[in-house]
This record gives C-alpha cells, sequence and structure tokens, in this order.
C-alpha cells in the first residue's frame, strides 16, 4: 500500500528537525510541496534545503499551486471548508504520481497537530475512497519556538493554557484562563486587551530573520505593529505567534 508521511519541520530553524524525522526522510520516494507563489519562495527553498542536508537517497520533487483562502467571505468556518477541499483536489492531483509501494511525504511547518490542514485534507482524500497509510512525525511547534525564544514557561504553575486565534481573541479573552497563545492574527488583537497584560511576541521564528519583542501591552503594542508591518513590507509575507499573560 501507499505510505504517506506528514513529518513536521520546526518553525523555521533546520535544526528543528527531530532523529525520528530525519530518519523519516531517508524512506520518502516523493515529496509532496503546495506552492505559494514567489513571495513566499522562501518557504518552498528552506524545505528544499532540510532535503539537501539531510536526504542521500535518490527522491522525486513535486509541487502544487496552493489555491488561496477566500479572506473576504462573512463565513469564516465555510470559507475555511471550501479552501481546503481546493486543497485536497490539489493533492489528490499529486498523490496519483505515487507507485503502489511508494512512500510519499509532506513536509509542515511546526508540528501537523497545531493549526496545520494537512491531516484533515488527508483524511478527506481517504473519504473519498483513495487508499494510502498515514504516518505522522511530530515537529517543534511555533508556540514551543515562542516560549523558547523569550526564555519562558507556556503555563503558570498550576493554571491552564489556551491556544485560540486573533479573531476570536478580538471577540473577548477566554473564560477562566490567564495565558492565552494566539495564533493567525493579521488584525492586531492583542491592542484590545488589558494595557497591563504581558505580551511576548515572535516573528520568523527559528529563522535568520526572527524578531521577538516582550513586554507589557501598553508599552510594547505600537513596537509590535511597527516591526510587523515593517517586516511584511520588506519580505512579501509574516508569520508570528504571541503568548498573552495576565500576572
Amino acid at each position: 500500500m501507499r505510505k504517506i508521511l506528514v513529518i513536521g519541520i520546526g518553525a523555521g530553524n533546520p535544526d528543528h528537525l527531530t532523529v525520528q524525522a530525519v530518519k523519516a526522510l531517508q524512506t520518502v520516494d516523493v515529496f509532496f510541496v503546495l506552492d505559494k507563489g514567489t513571495v513566499k519562495q522562501e518557504l518552498v527553498d528552506l524545505r528544499a534545503s532540510i532535503l539537501e542536508a539531510h536526504v542521500t537517497r535518490p527522491y522525486r520533487w513535486l509541487e502544487g499551486r496552493d489555491p488561496e483562502r477566500d479572506r473576504t467571505a462573512t463565513d469564516y468556518v465555510q470559507a475555511v471548508d471550501d479552501w481546503r477541499r481546493a486543497r485536497a483536489d490539489v493533492c489528490l492531483g499529486l498523490l496519483s504520481s505515487l507507485g503502489a509501494d511508494e512512500v510519499g511525504a509532506f513536509l509542515v511547518w511546526g508540528d501537523p497537530s497545531l493549526y496545520d490542514s494537512t491531516l484533515a485534507i488527508l483524511d478527506d482524500l481517504l473519504g473519498r475512497g483513495e487508499s494510502f497509510e498515514v504516518e505522522v512525525i511530530p515537529g517543534v511547534t511555533s508556540v514551543a519556538a515562542l516560549t523558547a525564544g523569550h526564555k519562558v514557561s507556556l503555563n503558570q504553575v498550576g493554571k491552564p493554557v489556551q491556544i485560540t486565534t486573533g479573531r476570536r481573541l478580538a471577540a473577548g479573552w477566554p473564560s477562566d484562563v490567564d495565558d492565552v497563545a494566539v495564533m493567525l492574527d493579521a488584525s492586531y488583537s492583542f491592542e484590545g486587551v488589558d494595557p497591563d497584560t504581558w505580551i511576548y511576541w515572535g516573528a520568523y521564528l527559528g529563522m535568520p530573520d526572527e524578531i521577538l519583542i516582550s513586554g507589557r501591552v501598553g508599552d510594547v503594542a505600537s513596537q509590535i505593529r511597527a516591526a510587523r508591518d515593517e517586516a511584511r513590507a520588506r519580505k512579501g509575507w509574516i508569520m508570528d505567534t504571541y503568548l498573552l499573560r495576565r500576572i
């Protein structure tokens, strides 16, 4: 049976690869990449450099065009579902090149379990009648890279942590938690929280262009906005994450 590896490759530093991930790379016949266009070519290049550094056997490299998500839709969940189905269609085309006994792989930023659609896409394809085995190799998450960069723990003693999105944070602080890790925030939702809240913010985590800023929201919110705007304009893309903490 065909086998698909979903390999977490960390937040951006090639050294984030685990020994398990490096061993898994050596078993792959075909690597699948969803190309996000020239603006994010740096992300494709990083994957290529990982393979160059760690894979010694022959392999094939196949790219598919990642469809755009409708960011103007009023129904966010439906828009994401539509986008995932479109991505599944692209992946179906890529998987058609995989031989009966070959191993294919998707290299996933961070860890496949955290804010990544690859596993959902593969479930979609299995639901359509495709036949393949799936194995998941965990990786260093952006949240782990963030807290390591700031030299802080993710949680306070005896307290829970919630991982959410900027969209949900904008609707209000989650109940019963003092620590909130926020993903996918292009709207600076942290500017709406209590200014005495502490923020640990990071962009391009683990990469040469990594940016780390921390402090009271009231003191550093404008600094973070300026740094984010400048970096996005300069590079054409940005991936950032932050932890909010009420002490």
